[in-house]
């Protein structure tokens, strides 16, 4: 996924520690590198890792816990209550263990995350070995981390402080939307990161019922408002953007905004289309996003969201030749690392890149025969595909198993957590 999108169909890739030092044909790269350790896996396509671009990775905990509902009866009447009765260190901890088992195991080399204690998140996916952004949620009313915005912005601050120079976690402030948080709140925000550098990670227009509320309350539409405020002078990733209108469009791009993409979440909640065909016209970036496990999507698999990104952008259009396959990966790639500021560092297989890279067999019944490669990686691959991962030059995936993690504790946590969910839902009754 380089410049050229050139596709080697006999290719190499020389690395030396986390970077990558040589891409081209697999003869040339032989004859140029003598490596200490060779890798040859010949039935497999290797692509550049995948970024996924909007997550609540804890609420893997929480997978499946009320389906088939509207997004604000899911969010209120489920998802809060859940969370306040249950929402810790720990659950963050081995909420976000669970994500990255999954993630890595389906091809994830990066994900961006929205939800409390970050600072924990952070410490599990270390020790998983991905690389993350990861936002610190700010919300209008008392969470499992803090009582008020005032305070979750005082602990953003502690945790940009903290991973400033971290090779694997890139730390953000996540306000959660226009909705839930105040125009002070929200400027708060954005100060905060631009005086550190970092992503704002914010949820904008999800859904009609949001869209048509803060019309009515400010007389624009939430991208309008957000804009007015001075909420997207800066880094700024906004997820789902599905009821936004051309002038919407137009402002998003003049502003950069990196758009992040959830096809399942978007049509589980029946929240509707993103006009990502007009996104991607108008010259922004659109990555790829799973959402929260929880009832919005309930799995973390990127290759099925390029597939259904593709899919959706053609139904909605009437017309199968948009959104082709390539475009589907060029959006899990190098869209979604220009959406993270960080296109220089991930993305693609190039010399000097940070070395995130997946192999993907071409040898199982579902991939066979494979006539070309950007078909097979987004219509015909599934997540048991991937083989082998490796993040920062680090092998973490070997043979579909986890190098760095162990599957067993972390399944085992997650079982007793049913329990004790259960039993705080049925309390609640």
């Amino acid at each position: 996924m380089d410049s050229q999108r050139r596709v080697l169909t006999d290719g190499a890739v020389a690395i030396e520690g986390p970077k990558i030092l040589a891409v081209g044909p697999h003869a040339e790269i032989e004859r140029e590198y003598k490596g200490a350790r060779r890798v040859s896996h010949p039935n497999s396509i290797l692509i550049p890792g995948l970024i996924n671009t909007h997550a609540h990775i804890p609420m893997s905990l929480l997978r499946g816990i009320a389906d088939d509902k509207r997004l604000q009866d899911w969010l209120e009447k489920f998802i809060f209550p859940a969370e306040a009765a249950n929402v810790t260190r720990e659950f963050c901890y081995w909420g976000t263990m669970l994500g990255c088992l999954e993630m890595m195991l389906s091809g994830t080399t990066t994900y961006t995350d929205m939800y409390y204690f970050e600072e924990e998140i952070a410490r599990a996916t270390k020790l998983a070995g991905l690389r993350a952004v990861l936002g610190q949620t700010i919300i209008g009313f008392p969470v499992a981390d803090a009582k008020t915005p005032t305070d979750s912005l005082a602990r953003t601050e502690d945790f940009f402080k903290k991973f400033t120079n971290d090779p694997l976690i890139t730390p953000a402030v996540a306000p959660h939307a226009l909705y839930t948080n105040t125009r002070e709140t929200l400027q708060n925000c954005r100060k905060l990161a631009n005086q550190y550098n970092k992503p704002l990670i914010i949820h904008v227009s999800e859904t009609k019922r949001e869209n048509d509320d803060m019309i009515r309350q400010h007389g624009k539409s939430p991208v309008q408002v957000l804009n007015e405020w001075g909420i997207f002078d800066g880094l700024t990733v906004a997820a789902h953007v599905i009821w936004v209108d051309d002038a919407d469009i137009a402002t998003l791009a003049r502003k950069k905004v990196g758009i992040a993409h959830c096809p399942s979440s978007n049509m589980k909640l029946a929240s509707g289309i993103a006009p990502v065909l007009k996104q991607l016209a108008a010259g922004l970036h659109v990555g790829v996003g799973t959402d929260g496990p929880a009832g919005s999507n309930n799995d973390f698999h990127l290759i099925e969201e390029m597939d259904l990104a593709a899919k959706l952008a053609k139904v909605h259009a009437m017309d199968p030749e948009v959104l082709p396959a390539k475009t589907a990966l060029e959006m899990a790639t190098v869209h979604g690392a220009a959406i993270l500021g960080m296109s220089d560092k991930i993305g693609s297989l190039e010399a000097g890149k940070l070395a995130d890279m997946v192999f993907l067999r071409t040898d199982s019944p579902n991939v066979t025969p494979s006539f070309d490669p950007y078909s097979t990686i987004v219509y015909a691959a599934k997540a048991a595909d991937v083989t082998d991962v490796y993040i920062h030059g680090e092998l973490v995936v070997r043979a579909s198993k986890p190098v760095r993690i162990k599957s067993a504790e972390i399944l085992a946590q997650a079982h007793n957590y049913q329990k004790q969910i259960v039993l705080s839902l049925s309390k609640n009754k």
